[in-house]
């Protein structure tokens, strides 16, 4: 059984940083799709950062891309978060996919963790 468990959500002030991690367990082979996606209240889930482990390819949303980055390391998955606003506010889930056609159609994902709140505020 493949489960993911995320961990290191919390609340930061504007311009700060956090630290999220996806452990992935159960999967039968080292090479898949990682990507993370957040919700926030009233909105669509939207995808922020992907990696696949074969190659090392990583895509980040235009909203993200500079302030966030992406990592892995044999089943642990790295989220860093920089230089936050306060729309980055939302529930951060990470998530997996042996093949995706689009890589934020959260859709292509089979496994999901239980997410992670973040918050940021002053």
């Amino acid at each position: 059984e493949v489960q993911l468990v995320e961990s290191g959500g919390g609340w930061v002030q504007p311009g700060g940083s956090l630290r999220l991690s996806c452990t992935v367990s159960g999967y039968t082979s080292n090479t898949y799709w990682l990507g993370w996606f957040r919700q926030a209240p009233g909105k669509d889930r939207e995808g922020v950062a992907v990696i696949y482990t074969g190659s090392g390819f990583k895509h980040y949303a235009d909203s993200v891309r500079g302030r966030f980055a992406i990592s892995q390391d044999n089943g642990n998955n790295t989220l860093y978060l920089n230089s936050l606003k306060p729309e980055d506010t939302a529930v951060y889930y990470c998530a997996t996919g042996a093949y995706v056609r689009e890589v934020f159609a959260a859709g292509d994902y089979n496994y999901w963790g239980q997410g992670t709140q973040v918050t940021v505020s002053s």
